[in-house]
């Protein structure tokens, strides 16, 4: 037993101490070992036992440190083996006695070189391979536990078998094998064993030669042999058998045969049978054509593809094999169908008769001919000539074919012949003039016919129109003429029938031409044209707004009397045949002579401006409205039911008369009864101061009228003078206020004259002002004006157009104090601002006139307001002067004791 350790640190020696498992205070042996020894071994122990093995490291003796284990000592040496037998050439089989304790066993094989190898095996008996043939090995067993091995057995010798000879078979004839193999290395003899593979039952023949290939007689064709070899060496030993090896003989030549035609989709065939030998493995026939075509089957039949029509082929068969062919048959001859007829024609000998007919062929016996009409029938004829004769009729295709015959079969489908006869004349036709210049021609379709002629013909020419449907459209023909109409089938193969009956037709009359107006009295007319027509009858037709109105006539000319005024009429004239009627004449249009205005008013709206205004009038387009007189006279030419009419002179009789024109220029003459205009407004107003408080206004008059004078400032006053007199006084007016003053003289009613202007003066000499602010002026937008007087006026209004006259400040100045005038500013219908220059060119004085709101104003209107006068001070600098002025609408009472100088009396 042999143990290994690792070295301990200072120990000086270690001891080896073995004991049985089954003993352990027992030492079986024991070993010393030196400082610088790491595995010992121990030896005179029992094979196969367990035994505990104790290792110290020693120093002087003394124990330094000691490790314990558990090991087996390997199995005892085996008997020698029982028996080696060779198997084949590559193994050996070896029995031994097994022995107690051993786990496994291992065979030592050696050749005469030494060692060959060890196989490890698990009992007895066991088979030894990878060996080299007919080679002598010496084998020993050893047995194996945990512990290791034991020492090999006693060695025996053995010997492999020869190997197998490798056979090559082959079958040179059909009742003979042949088979061959390489020399067996030490072989003195072999055997080869034949017997029928199907029937392995039979004893197999067996042949001894000392040759390497063998001849077997006498055996069946076409059947398959199992063949087996194997050698002797010279010690009459039987090597190892080759594997068995399958050979067929060649197959015997095949028996008759038959031949018949055979026809695929896209090709022709000749179909060869037999009838195949049961017994015969695995044969496979083969045909042969001296033409080139061959095929080969396993069955009972096969086809030589392709074959052509009219051909002689000579045919033989034979058998195969994997061994190889049988001896061929005899040929035999075969001659295939017929080829299709050629040189097809088809001739129309006479109307309705047919003759079918072909070029003749070598290989054909008889023919069948087929003739197909395009309808679907059919007939066939069978003849042993080369034509058939059929009845053939107008506008069919007959498609013809033949076939040839002979004993082989019928011949391929040859060319197909077509022949059309000439189209049918068509029928039911129907001629309609569809306009004077064009025929809609119809008819049922024709048999045949792909195309159709249709010709119309009237003497001086000629129309024609081709189509492939059974409708034609003639245009462009003459009106009023008879045509004659020829409808022709045609195809494209037979041509066209020529032969089919005429047909007539007129077309109906011209158009009337050249139509002319001519309007008479009392809103006649009288309607006139040009005619080319034969002989016709002609309408006249006016249609309009107001109705429709005709008159006829056979001649050229018609009148229609009593037309409405104011309308409007599209006139055509329309003549009518036999044949149809013509296409209308080109339109004229008619308009009769506008309507006067029922109803006209003339109203002045100035003193030299006049709004007339008239009602409706049928068929007016535009006006020309005149005002005349001897003192001068207003026109004016418009679209619309007014016209706002100038240069009207005051207090003249004027005559009113009116032309109402059409769109087209037709005029009306209309007489209004007359109007007056109005008097004249005084000229030159002027006022003088009288004794008191009075004023004296005087104006120049151009008649004699009465007047009556108004003037409204803080309060209003009014005088009416004498009738002719041009002045009148007014008593009691109040200085330092602006009135509007209006003289106005009175109509014969009473009333007044409208269109007089308002004149404004101011009354502030008195008080020698310099500047007034004016409130509530009620004028709109912003301005200056100067007044007759020489006083200069900026105002400030509501902006916006169309404002109400409400609100307004304005600030009234002498021209002296205009001149001193900066700049002014609106600011809105309540504030206006000025500046003014003063003697000290470093103070400039602003003048702010207010209309303040009331208390009762809505109160974002009330801010925007003081918000407006806040920013309007706040502008002014700290050394100018500040004048604020206006009405501030304060609800103070009627006293104004100690503010006389800056406050009225609020009455």
């Amino acid at each position: 037993m042999t143990v290994r350790w690792t070295r301990y640190t200072g120990a000086s020696s270690y001891k080896l101490t073995v004991s049985p498992e089954s003993a352990p205070n027992q030492p079986a042996a024991f070993a010393q070992f030196g400082a610088n020894t790491v595995m010992g071994s121990v030896n005179s122990l029992s094979p196969n036992t367990l035994y505990v093995v104790e290792v110290e490291a020693l120093d002087n003796q003394v124990s330094l440190n000691s490790t314990v284990l558990e090991s087996r000592t390997a199995p005892e040496r085996m008997d020698p083996i029982d028996s080696v037998e060779a198997q084949d050439s590559s193994s050996l089989m070896v029995a031994f006695t097994a022995v107690g304790g051993a786990t496994g066993y291992l065979l030592r094989v050696e050749n005469s070189q030494g060692f060959f190898r060890e196989e490890q095996v698990a009992s007895s008996p066991a088979q030894v391979g990878s060996l080299l043939p007919y080679t002598s090995y010496s084998l020993s067993v050893m047995s194996l536990n945990e512990a290791g091995r034991s020492q090999p057995s006693s060695p025996l010798g053995a010997r492999t078998l020869l190997p197998f000879p490798e056979l090559v078979t082959s079958s040179p004839t059909n009742d003979s094998l042949v088979v061959s193999w390489p020399p067996v290395d030490q072989a003195v003899a072999y055997t080869i064993t034949v017997v029928p593979s199907l029937n392995t039952s039979l004893t197999p023949s067996q042949h001894n030669v000392s040759d390497i290939s063998v001849t077997l007689l006498g055996l069946e064709p076409g059947t398959l042999y199992t063949i087996q070899g194997y050698a002797w060496d010279q010690d009459g030993r039987r090597g190892e058998a080759s594997p068995y090896t399958n050979q067929t003989t060649r197959p015997a030549t095949p028996g008759p045969f038959d031949l018949s035609v055979e026809r695929g989709v896209s090709w022709v065939g000749l179909s060869v049978s037999w009838e195949p030998d049961a017994s015969a493995h695995g044969t496979e026939y083969r045909v042969v054509s001296d033409q080139g075509p061959r095929c080969n089957s396993s069955a009972s039949s096969c086809t030589l593809a392709p074959i052509g029509c009219e051909e002689t082929h000579s045919i033989h068969m034979l058998a195969l094999n994997r061994a190889g062919p049988s001896p061929p048959t005899g040929p035999v001859p075969f001659r295939t169908f017929p080829c299709p007829p050629e040189a097809l024609a088809l001739v129309e000998s006479d109307p309705g008769n047919c003759t079918f007919s072909w070029a003749g062929s070598p290989y054909a016996d008889r023919y069948t001919s087929f003739i197909k009409r395009n309808d679907g029938s059919e007939d066939a004829f069978n003849t042993t000539s080369t034509s058939s004769r059929f009845h053939c009729q107008c506008g069919y295709t007959y498609l013809t074919s033949v076939f040839a015959y002979n004993p082989a079969g019928i011949s391929e489908p040859g060319r197909v012949a077509n022949y059309t006869t000439l189209p049918c004349c068509p029928t039911n036709v129907t001629i309609i003039a569809a306009t004077t210049d064009t025929f809609e021609i119809t008819w049922a379709g024709s048999r045949g016919a792909e195309l159709y002629e249709t010709r119309a013909a009237d003497g001086s020419g000629a129309l024609v129109c081709n189509d492939t449907e059974p409708v034609c459209v003639l245009s462009d023909l003459r009106c009023d003429r008879p045509y004659t109409l020829h409808v022709t089938p045609c195809s494209d193969t037979s041509g066209c029938t020529r032969s089919c009956p005429p047909h007539y037709k007129e077309t109906p009359p011209c158009m009337p031409e050249d139509v002319l107006l001519v309007q008479g009295n009392q809103g006649s007319v009288e309607v006139s044209w040009m005619s080319l027509n034969r002989a016709a009858n002609h309408t006249v037709s006016l249609t309009g707004s107001q109705g429709s109105h005709s008159c006829w006539s056979n001649t050229s000319s018609c009148e229609v009397p009593d037309l409405p005024c104011g309308s409007s009429y599209s006139v055509v004239a329309v003549a009518q045949t036999d044949a149809g009627q013509s296409l209308p004449s080109y339109s004229v249009e008619l308009e009769t002579a506008p309507c006067c205005p029922a109803t006209m008013a003339v109203h002045q709206v100035t003193q030299a401006m006049s709004n007339v205004t008239w009602s409706h009038a049928r068929g007016a387009h535009s006006f020309i409205t005149t005002l005349a007189s001897p003192r001068g006279h207003a026109r004016c030419h418009t679209l619309d039911p007014h016209c706002l009419m100038g240069c009207i002179t005051c207090n003249s009789n004027y005559t009113v008369s009116m032309e109402a024109y059409s769109r087209t220029g037709h005029m009306a003459n209309c007489s209004y009864q007359g109007f007056t205009s109005s008097a004249c407004c005084p000229s030159g107003i002027k006022l003088y101061r009288m004794a008191g408080s009075a004023l004296r206004v005087y104006w120049r008059s151009s008649g004699s009228y009465n007047y009556t004078v108004e003037m409204a400032g803080s309060s209003n006053y009014t005088c009416s003078p004498l009738p002719g007199q041009a002045s009148c006084d007014l008593a009691g007016v109040q200085c330092g206020d602006v009135y509007n003053v209006l003289v106005t003289p009175l109509t014969a009613e009473g009333t007044k004259v409208e269109f007089c202007h308002q004149r404004v003066y101011l009354v502030m000499v008195r008080y020698n002002l310099s500047v007034l602010g004016l409130g509530e002026t009620r004028w709109t937008q912003s301005g200056e004006v100067k007044l007759p007087s020489g006083q200069s006026v900026i105002y400030s209004g509501h902006e916006e157009d169309g404002a109400n006259h409400t609100e307004g400040v304005a600030i009234m100045m002498t021209k002296e104090t205009r001149k001193a005038l900066i700049a002014w500013e609106p600011i809105s219908s309540r504030l206006i601002t000025a500046s003014f220059r003063t003697n000290n060119r470093r103070v400039k004085a602003y003048i702010i006139q207010c209309y303040a709101p009331t208390n009762d104003a809505v109160d974002d209107v009330k801010a925007r307001f003081y918000d407006s006068l806040n920013h309007l001070l706040g502008r002014v600098g700290a050394r100018d002067l500040i004048i604020l002025m206006g009405d501030f609408n304060a609800k103070i009472g009627g006293r104004n004791e100690g503010y006389e100088e800056v406050m009225g009396n609020m009455e």
